[in-house]
């Protein structure tokens, strides 16, 4: 299906934390990489970022989702970090494998 087609205003699956992690005892899903513009936010890395084991992670809420998306997954939703998104965040492209597993891991279908 065409990149075009996938609304990720209307998803947010990539925002959860993948089963795989989950099952292995993550607590960390996304890492802030050093040069992440996000660093450069102190009220924004107190607010949605955690240290762990010497490493940034974004901050996950109980049922796994990133505490920065906020809405309904497969309804409507939005990063309130989305212009300083760490960049793992943005490697995630609309329609691309990857966009698929997370949709298919979290139950979101693709509207047609």
């Amino acid at each position: 299906m065409p990149a075009a087609s996938y609304d990720c205003t209307r998803c947010g699956a990539c925002c959860f934390n993948p089963p795989e992690n989950v099952a292995e005892g993550f607590v960390g899903y996304i890492e802030v990489e050093p040069r992440d513009s996000l660093r450069r936010r102190p009220e924004l890395l107190a607010r949605y970022v955690r240290e762990h084991e010497g490493t940034l992670h974004l901050r996950l809420l109980a049922d796994g989702r990133c505490m920065a998306l906020s809405g309904s997954a497969g309804r409507k939703v939005s990063c309130r970090i989305y212009h300083v998104r760490p960049s793992p965040c943005r490697r995630v492209s609309a329609g691309s494998e990857l966009c698929q597993r997370y949709r298919r891991e979290q139950g979101v279908a693709q509207a047609r």
